[in-house]
C-alpha cells in the first residue's frame, strides 16, 4: 500500500493450530484400538480422566465433558433451573452462542452494554438490567480476559441470581489468583479446534464445585439418564435431556493437548507481551491489556484506533479503522473485523425469529432494541476495532509477531496519508454491511 516490499515476509507463515504431535496421534490411536468410543462403553477411561484433569486445572471439584461449548452453556443454564420466560442477562458483545443458549431453553436474553476498554459486561450494567424475572447472568470473559467477577457475584447474591461463566475463550486465565471456570456457580468452556485448548473438532466442559449441579449436567447431557460410569445403563430418562455427550477420541486428543497446555500458555505470554508493548507505544492504537489482579488468555487480540492521535475528529473512527486495517493487511498482518453485529442486532434475537417467534410469544417478553443508542460502547468498539485471531496462538509465533509489530510501526509512520484517505473514503458502518449481507444470504437460501 505504501510501495516497496511488504513488512511481513511471505515466508513468515501462520503456523497451523492446534499443534498436532506424535503424542496426540498416539492418544487417538489408543482409543481406536480400544474400541471404546462413548460414555456408554464399559471401561471407557478417556472422558472421566479428562473431566478430572480439567477440574484440577480450573480449581473446581467437578467437571462434566459435553459435545461442544454451546451445549456446555445450555446445560449449565438448565442445571441451575432456567425455565421458559426467565430472563438471563448477557453481554451485547460476544459470540452468538452466549445468547442462543438461554433461548434454547425458551428463556429471554437481556443484553447489556460493555466496558469499551475490557470488552466485558460491567457490574453496573448487570445491576441496572435486573427485573423480577431475572434468574441468571452469563458472564463472558471475552477474548480471554476475566470480567469483574467479585462485584458481579456480589450483585447476584443480593438478587438471588445464578452466575454462569462463559469461559469459552478463557482457558487458563486467572482472576485474583483463581482460575476462570471456578469463579461463578458453574462455568462453561469450549474445546473447539480454534481454542487455546482444543480438541480435534468440537467439545465442551462444564465446571462447578456443586456436586448436585454436576450430576444434573451429567444427566442432561444424556437424555436425562442417571447411569454412572461404573453402573449399567438402565435407559431410564428421569428428566428431559439432550444427546450432548462427548466422544472418547476427542477426550483423548484434548488430554494430550492438556499436558502441553501450561508450557504453551507461558510461551504464548512471552511471545505476545513484547508485541503488545510495541503496539501500545504507538499513540494511534489501543492494544489489549489487563489489570494487575488478573491474567489474560490472549485468545483473540483486539485493537482499537485513536482518531485524535491521527489528527482526526471522532466521527472518522470507522473510516480510519477501515484504512488502517487495509494498510496492515497489505503489510502482511491478518487484521480483520471480529463480530460486526452486536448480538441484539442479530436476526435470531428479533420477534419474528427464535423458535417460530418463541420465546417472544410468552406473556411479558419482547426483544430489545438493538441500535447504537441502546449499546453505545458495543457499537463504538465494533466501529473502531479490528482483531488478530489464531496467528499468535502457536508457541513459536514470536518471530511472526515481531514482524507484525514492524508492520504496525510502519503504518503509524504513514499516519498522515492514512488520515487523509480516511476523510475521503466511501464508508458504511460494519453492522449495516453485515445486516445487508445477512438479508441477501437469507434470500438466496430461502427465496420469498
Amino acid at each position: 500500500m505504501f510501495g516497496g516490499s511488504r513488512t511481513v515476509p511471505r515466508t513468515a507463515r501462520i503456523a497451523k493450530w492446534p499443534v498436532v504431535t506424535e503424542e496426540d496421534e498416539l492418544a487417538v490411536s489408543r482409543v481406536l484400538a480400544s474400541g471404546r468410543f462413548t460414555l456408554a462403553a464399559h471401561g471407557e477411561e478417556e472422558i472421566p480422566a479428562l473431566e478430572q484433569e480439567w477440574a484440577a486445572e480450573a480449581g473446581t471439584r467437578h467437571c462434566v465433558a459435553v459435545a461442544n461449548g454451546t451445549a456446555a452453556l445450555s446445560l449449565a443454564l438448565a442445571a441451575v433451573g432456567i425455565e421458559p420466560g426467565d430472563e438471563v442477562i448477557v453481554p451485547a458483545l460476544s459470540f452468538v452462542a452466549t445468547a442462543a443458549a438461554p433461548m434454547h431453553l425458551l428463556a429471554v436474553p437481556v443484553f447489556v452494554d460493555v466496558d469499551p476498554d475490557t470488552f466485558n459486561m460491567t457490574p453496573a450494567a448487570v445491576e441496572a438490567a435486573i427485573t423480577p424475572r431475572t434468574r441468571a447472568v452469563v458472564v463472558v470473559h471475552l477474548h480471554g480476559l476475566p470480567a469483574d467477577m467479585d462485584e458481579i457475584n456480589a450483585i447476584a447474591r443480593k438478587h438471588g441470581l445464578a452466575v454462569v461463566e462463559d469461559a469459552a475463550q478463557a482457558h487458563g486465565a486467572h482472576y485474583r489468583d483463581r482460575p476462570a471456570g471456578g469463579l461463578g456457580i458453574v462455568g462453561a468452556f469450549s474445546l473447539n479446534v480454534s481454542k487455546n485448548l482444543a480438541t480435534c473438532g468440537e467439545g465442551g466442559l462444564v465446571t462447578t464445585d456443586d456436586e448436585g449441579l454436576a450430576r444434573k449436567v451429567a444427566a442432561l447431557r444424556q437424555f436425562g439418564e442417571l447411569s454412572g460410569a461404573d453402573t449399567p445403563r438402565t435407559y431410564i430418562s428421569h428428566v428431559l435431556g439432550w444427546n450432548n455427550k462427548p466422544n472418547a477420541i476427542q477426550a483423548a486428543f484434548t488430554r494430550s493437548q492438556l499436558r502441553r497446555f501450561p508450557t504453551d500458555r507461558r510461551r504464548r505470554e512471552q511471545n505476545i507481551r513484547p508485541f503488545l508493548d510495541r503496539v501500545a507505544s504507538l499513540p494511534g492504537f489501543l492494544a489489549p491489556h489487563h489489570s494487575a489482579d488478573r491474567t489474560h488468555a490472549w485468545h483473540i487480540l483486539r485493537f482499537r484506533v485513536v482518531p485524535a492521535a491521527f489528527g482526526l475528529e471522532d466521527r472518522y473512527a470507522g473510516p480510519l479503522r477501515a484504512v488502517v486495517q487495509r494498510a496492515l493487511r497489505a503489510e502482511g498482518v491478518p487484521a480483520a473485523p471480529y463480530q460486526s453485529l452486536p448480538l441484539p442486532a442479530q436476526h435470531m434475537f428479533r420477534a419474528d425469529s427464535g423458535f417460530d417467534a418463541w420465546p417472544w410469544k410468552l406473556a411479558g417478553t419482547r426483544p430489545q432494541p438493538g441500535g447504537p443508542d441502546a449499546f453505545p460502547a458495543v457499537f463504538r468498539v465494533i466501529e473502531d476495532s479490528f482483531a488478530i485471531q489464531k496467528a499468535h496462538l502457536h508457541p513459536d509465533a514470536g518471530p511472526l509477531l515481531a514482524h507484525y509489530a514492524d508492520a504496525f510501526e510502519k503504518v503509524w509512520q504513514h499516519r498522515d496519508g492514512l488520515a487523509r484517505l480516511a476523510t475521503t473514503l466511501p464508508y458504511t458502518h460494519p453492522w449495516e454491511e453485515a445486516s445487508t449481507a445477512g438479508v441477501a444470504e437469507w434470500e438466496s437460501a430461502f427465496p420469498s
